[in-house]
């Protein structure tokens, strides 16, 4: 029976020139589990890209990846990417023949921390990816579109070629085969040469342990000869710490004669240093009952120069009271004028209360509170919306100046139509 052709996974290697090698993906896997080693690539990263084929030798997916290689040609042992799954999820590209292919690189990766391995390609890497499939270097079985009056004449050139490619196939699974038992062949080969080297590294290793042995050895002998002379000295420091014991017994004896005489002077000092004390005391006594004296004549003093000064502020006050009452009953009238207000007349008794809070009596006069009264001159002053922005700033756009005090509400007259209290709360509902 015929082979029907299906989709097929394949490698690409590329280089300066080119496409320099193609593999299926069960060849590239063998690549990666060391059955295989790539001499020509060694001590490089090389560009590959994974191609998934369709039957008509068209590409359907592209995923273009790096792989580095070792000294002796081997893939790097832990490379692991998802490719398959990586290309189901790849973004639309170009189209190579059978529409869009899904593409991955490294600029549209799926899976970020894939990012680093991927890299890409121009837009000639892909040219030379379609070219190469379609010469099918590979062996894959296709379909091919013939006209419908030669299909049943082609029937046994088709059986033919089902033939060749399947003794192809063989060919490729004894050659594989071939290269696994060489690849074996060296394996063995370097397991014994690394077991020699193995042996005789062993052996210099014991040969330098008993030049050890022997140095130590000697070394044992040299230090039993020091101990003895250690000995030695030990017995004669022995004898002068006994002679240093003898003479640190007589300088004690000394120590106690020097400790009665040092006891006999201090008592002798303490007791000096206690009259001195107390005649010390005696005249830090006679001081304090000064400085008590000196104090009660201070505060004395000061409740007087408290009273002097009362009874001055007093009569000055008296006086400016005698002279104002003198000035009134000459006709003489106090007028001031505030915004709002107008000219007022203050009488007589009222001035102490208009110096205290001028803007207070104004206010009053006005029918309002201070603080309203304050408001208004603002805003009469300066007709402008007082509101606050969102940015921190304030509105100030020009408003209608309110002429009376009583009239004035504040978050409605000193602010213009938008930011007015009333216009917010209705925008709220």
């Amino acid at each position: 029976m015929q082979k029907k052709p299906q989709m097929v996974e394949a490698v690409m290697f590329f280089s300066e020139g080119g496409i320099a090698k193609e593999m299926l993906l069960p060849e590239f896997e063998a690549v990666l589990d060391g059955v295989v080693n790539l001499p020509e690539l060694a001590d490089q990263q090389i560009r590959l890209a994974h191609v998934l084929i369709n039957s008509r030798l068209q590409v359907q997916t592209c995923v273009f990846f790096y792989l580095d290689f070792d000294d002796s040609g081997a893939a790097d042992p832990g490379w692991n990417l998802p490719l398959r799954r990586l290309a189901d999820r790849g973004e639309t590209g170009p189209d190579l023949g059978a529409g869009p292919i899904r593409l991955v690189c490294r600029s549209r990766c799926p899976v970020p921390w894939h990012q680093m391995h991927l890299w890409d390609p121009e837009p000639n890497d892909l040219l030379l990816l379609r070219d190469a499939v379609r010469r099918n270097q590979l062996g894959l079985l296709c379909e091919e579109e013939l006209p419908p009056r030669t299909a049943r004449s082609l029937t046994k050139e088709d059986a033919h070629r089902g033939a060749a490619d399947s003794d192809g196939e063989r060919l490729k699974a004894a050659r594989l085969i071939k290269r696994q038992r060489q690849h074996l062949q060296d394996l063995n080969r370097e397991h014994s040469e690394a077991l020699a080297r193995l042996q005789l590294a062993a052996d210099e290793r014991e040969k330098r342990s008993q030049a050890e042995i022997r140095q130590l050895r000697a070394a044992l002998c040299g230090q039993q000869g020091a101990n003895a002379s250690l000995v030695e000295q030990l017995q004669v420091k022995a004898e002068s710490l006994e002679q240093t014991r003898e003479a640190l017994a007589r300088l004690a004896e000394l120590e106690v004669s020097r400790r009665n005489e040092l006891e006999a002077v201090s008592g002798q000092i303490h007791n000096e240093m206690e009259a001195r004390v107390a005649e010390l005391q005696r005249r830090i006594k006679l001081r304090d009952a000064e400085c008590f004296t000196l104090n009660d004549q201070k505060a004395r003093m000061q409740e007087e120069l408290d009273r002097l000064k009362g009874e001055l502020e007093r009569q000055a006050a008296q006086g400016v009271e005698r002279v104002l009452g003198q000035l009134a009953q000459q006709g003489m009238v106090f007028v001031v004028y505030h915004p709002g207000a107008g000219h007022l007349t203050i009488p007589l008794q009222d001035i102490a209360r208009y110096l205290e809070n001028p803007m207070a009596y104004a206010a009053a006069k006005c029918f309002v509170g201070e603080e309203q009264y304050r408001q208004w001159l603002s805003h009469f002053q300066q007709p402008t919306c007082e509101a606050v922005l969102t940015s921190g700033g304030r509105c100030a756009l020009p408003i209608d100046r309110i002429d009376s005090p009583a009239r004035f509400v504040s978050g409605e007259s000193n602010c213009c139509s938008r930011h007015r209290a009333g216009n917010r709360l209705r925008n709220a509902s």
